[in-house]
């Protein structure tokens, strides 16, 4: 049996990713690549990556590909372009873009450390309003939430 932690090491054999310093001058540069975030909607609404696109991982099959409700056609399109995709920590867009890749996605990375470190990095954060999301105020969205039930059992 593999558990996520699992699953993750394997796909970054296979997934490259990029710093948010990095992201951040790379978001500078013409043109600019497609930024992916796959949290949940309520996630991003709360604090995201100004300019970027909101599709959960749930439906990233459906919306990257044509003939569905949930297809993104800008998504759809982007096959050959620089796509970043975003997560809060970085594990479920490795995932993701691993999965990108099998679906002919020739150039996608994922965020290292996601929406979490560009946060520690100070960079911008922007709710669904368009106004700032204030540092502290995202670091206390973004840390986590693990209730005890939700821990592990001790042996």
């Amino acid at each position: 049996m593999k558990t996520f932690q699992d699953l993750i090491a394997d796909t970054l054999k296979s997934v490259d990713e990029v710093f948010p310093w990095d992201l951040e001058e790379v978001i500078t540069n013409q043109p600019r690549p497609l930024l992916l975030d796959i949290r949940e909607p309520y996630e991003f609404e709360a604090l995201h990556i100004e300019g970027s696109m909101n599709v959960p991982r749930g439906i990233l099959e459906p919306a990257c590909d044509y003939g569905y409700d949930e297809t993104k056609p800008d998504l759809v399109s982007a096959r050959d372009k620089d796509v970043v995709v975003i997560c809060r920590s970085g594990h479920r867009s490795v995932l993701a873009a691993y999965t990108m890749q099998l679906m002919g996605f020739q150039s996608v990375k994922s965020l290292k450390t996601g929406v979490k470190g560009w946060n520690d990095y100070e960079l911008p954060l922007k709710d669904i309003r368009g106004q700032l999301v204030d540092i502290d105020e995202a670091d206390a969205v973004l840390a986590p939430h693990v209730s005890p039930e939700q821990k592990p059992p001790s042996h």
